[in-house]
């Protein structure tokens, strides 16, 4: 992985929620499978091996509360991440009305609305 979406990982797995310290154990074991540059973002996908545990009842659902501002983006970017049958499975970068960078190469990233992390509204998501 690119040192952005390494990052990026760092943050949206964050926190005490028992999904999340599921999704680090994958991300340990994750491999990149495949990564495509859309023009204005990207798509990382994963592929996790069997061996690796998955959430129960294998959850599917996306969230992505952390946002970038990045070297050459005027608007910042932000991220989603998608978890399939209970595994990571893809993650999402995206700008808004401009082109992705070819290399980035400074960043800055915080949760969205810049206090902290809602785990409130992230526990929804992984409920849902």
């Amino acid at each position: 992985m690119t040192l952005l979406e390494k990052e990026v990982m760092k943050l949206l797995l964050d926190g005490a929620d028992p999904a999340l310290a599921v999704l680090r154990q994958q991300l340990e074991y994750a491999r990149l499978a495949k990564r495509e540059n859309t023009g204005v973002g990207f798509y990382t996908k994963f592929t996790i091996p069997d061996s690796v545990p998955r959430l129960d009842e294998g959850k599917s659902f996306k969230f992505g509360d952390v946002v970038a501002d990045i070297d050459g983006l005027k608007h910042g970017a932000g991220f989603l991440l998608f978890v399939t049958d209970g595994a990571l499975d893809e993650l999402e970068g995206y700008c808004y009305d401009e082109a992705w960078p070819k290399e980035v190469i400074g960043f800055k990233l915080a949760y969205f609305g810049g206090s902290g992390r809602d785990m409130k509204s992230l526990r929804q998501a992984i409920k849902s």
